[in-house]
């Protein structure tokens, strides 16, 4: 999912517990009716530089689908920051959009409130075919053995942006394919007078996204195989270190980006001052801001050892964007034909021109627009290197609960107190204990 986002633990699971069971309908089964016809509501995530680019962006496209259909969507762009909350918000009161978009990771959590459409075969007859999608982005529409909650629109991986000047400059020769390399580069970089990383420390769910792979990389993850929370484990404390330690001990990442959660690093990079950055489809955020594509250069995400690939080489998390509708949508066939349009080779094509990301349907990705030096390497990733977070009932809280001991670990790591083994280990394990009971 795209970045910025962030959620206080105690809504996100007040507003679970109440969703389960307050969730109404539009008709008395809760399944939706066709009472406004010729409206529909629509919530789209943040995915441009600004909200103004989005609505430029998506303006013309709902102008379309009103064209052809006669139904006017009514367009409101919700930031990161209340994203989550917004929804959650409108499950547990049953008064929310027809149609909405969701960081792909949160669809098992919302999945749990009942307050989403299942996409069963027959709704996904509907708009052509479950088979039409990209299965890495079908692993992350909702728990395992059920319906899917959401259609996959938007699909992203990380990559490691590079500055080619600054590179250059450094007598870089090449981007860095494990993290000793970044961390060596790092120092070369700096002696130049530049920033080495952009991160964003103050993120809660870049700092998930970022663990997560760091876990996988050691072999280890935050969830039990029985999907409860395990979040003290070796591996996930090592990976947790690991990450913050590109502040607290390699002086990779600036301290002053423990502060960021709103995208700065992205602009860091795009006017120059940091020489690399961890990104999710970042092309068209860069251009916004006046950063030529060919000042800069994409590779894959540093690995421990060797080449990205399965496993332990895993080097991204799938990223992307879900479509989903609320089951108490008073235009169901409305919503239905939306997802259609939206999902459609045509809009496929445009939105993710627009976006500089993946189409999730897997015939539009065949566009030459989709065939970049950068798109190149997002899609070997998400087609050989990317894992999908755990799709559990309480995947909200536990971005929540961990991305914000990161954020308190980075936040010693700025001030210059001392991040140990054993202080890692005692902020995943408070993290913990504050996850619902199983």
């Amino acid at each position: 999912m795209r970045s910025i986002r962030a959620a206080a633990v105690g809504a996100v699971t007040m507003s679970l517990a109440l969703a389960a069971s307050a969730c109404g309908g539009g008709s008395s089964t809760g399944g939706g009716d066709n009472a406004s016809p010729k409206t529909l509501t629509y919530w789209a995530s943040n995915q441009g530089a600004s909200i103004e680019i989005d609505k430029k962006v998506l303006q013309p496209e709902l102008d379309k689908f009103q064209k052809q259909t006669g139904i006017k969507v009514k367009l409101e762009v919700v930031p990161w920051t209340d994203l989550l909350n917004r929804i959650l918000t409108a499950a547990t009161s049953g008064q929310g959009p027809d149609v909405l978009n969701i960081g792909n990771s949160w669809s098992a959590s919302l999945q749990a409130t009942g307050a989403l459409l299942p996409w069963d075969a027959k709704n996904f007859a509907k708009i052509g075919g479950k088979d039409r999608f990209v299965e890495s982005a079908l692993g992350s529409t909702g728990a395992p053995g059920k319906d899917p909650a959401a259609v996959p629109l938007y699909s992203m991986a990380y990559g490691l942006y590079y500055n080619k000047q600054i590179f250059a400059d450094a007598a870089i020769a090449e981007p860095p394919a494990t993290w000793a390399e970044l961390v060596a580069d790092g120092k070369k970089i700096q002696a130049k007078g530049k920033q080495v990383l952009g991160a964003e420390g103050s993120n809660v769910s870049e700092n998930i996204h970022h663990v997560f792979v760091f876990a996988k990389q050691h072999g280890a993850g935050f969830y039990t195989a029985d999907g409860k929370p395990d979040f003290t484990n070796a591996g996930a404390v090592t990976a947790v270190k690991q990450y913050v330690d590109l502040m607290a001990k390699d002086k990779a990442i600036p301290a002053g980006n423990a502060e960021y959660a709103q995208n700065q690093s992205v602009s860091d990079f795009a006017k120059g001052r940091t020489a690399m950055l961890l990104w999710q489809s970042a092309s068209a955020n860069l251009a916004s801001q006046g950063m030529s594509a060919d000042a800069y250069g994409v590779a894959p995400v540093p690995v421990q050892s060797g080449t990205p690939g399965s496993g332990t080489q895993v080097n991204s998390m799938v990223a992307g964007i879900n479509l989903a509708v609320f089951k108490n949508t008073h235009n169901l066939d409305g919503a239905t034909k939306f997802v259609k349009f939206m999902t459609s080779d045509d809009e496929q094509k445009i939105l993710n021109k627009a976006y500089s990301c993946i189409p999730s349907v897997k015939s539009a990705q065949s566009d030459p627009a989709f065939n970049t030096p950068a798109n190149t390497v997002l899609k070997n990733t998400l087609a050989t290197s990317a894992a999908a977070l755990p799709q559990v009932a309480d995947e909200s809280q536990f971005e929540t609960t961990v991305g914000t001991a990161v954020k308190e670990l980075f936040a010693d790591a700025a001030a210059g107190r001392s991040v140990t083994t054993d202080s890692v280990k005692a902020k995943l394990l408070k993290a913990q204990q504050q996850m619902p009971a199983k």
